[in-house]
């Protein structure tokens, strides 16, 4: 039997989806000045925290919580832009190795700016430390559970 969730419970899950709707589109907003989708950010940041600007595509799905199919297409979009490459690995025929190219390590250091100071604004800027405590406690607990029901980081 379903426990529904209380009004209370209703109301916190709906001012979360609300938050994130809003900011997840406000951040697009901001990276589409900057001619980057939050999902190319997403990858760019990825990569270029990475040693030598690369990762196997196994790595980088696990890093960002994707699936295959959907890196494989959005890479080759990315790859058709110049923003990374994506080659054989040398030790297994069957792996590939994403890099970041120097056009995408320059986009990444143009977007990044803007988008941090967009992301001080909307949420950084707004919370008291006790708020900003709250939100670190609280992925700390979400984010182990949310691992374990989708395997994320056992790829």
């Amino acid at each position: 039997m379903v426990q529904w969730l209380s009004d209370d419970e209703q109301e916190t899950w709906q001012a979360y989806v609300r938050l994130r709707q809003r900011l997840d589109a406000a951040l697009a907003a901001g990276l589409a000045g900057d001619g980057l989708s939050p999902a190319d950010y997403e990858l760019l940041v990825a990569l270029s925290a990475a040693p030598e600007d690369c990762l196997r595509a196994k790595e980088l799905a696990a890093e960002v919580c994707w699936e295959k199919s959907r890196l494989s297409k959005h890479l080759a979009r990315m790859a058709t832009r110049g923003l990374v490459d994506r080659r054989p690995a040398a030790d297994d025929a069957r792996g590939i190795i994403v890099r970041l190219t120097p056009a995408g390590r320059r986009a990444i250091e143009r977007a990044a700016p803007n988008h941090v100071q967009l992301v001080r604004k909307l949420f950084i800027e707004p919370m008291t430390a006790g708020e900003a405590e709250a939100v670190r406690s609280l992925a700390d607990k979400v984010v182990p559970e949310a691992e374990r029901v989708t395997d994320v980081g056992t790829a």
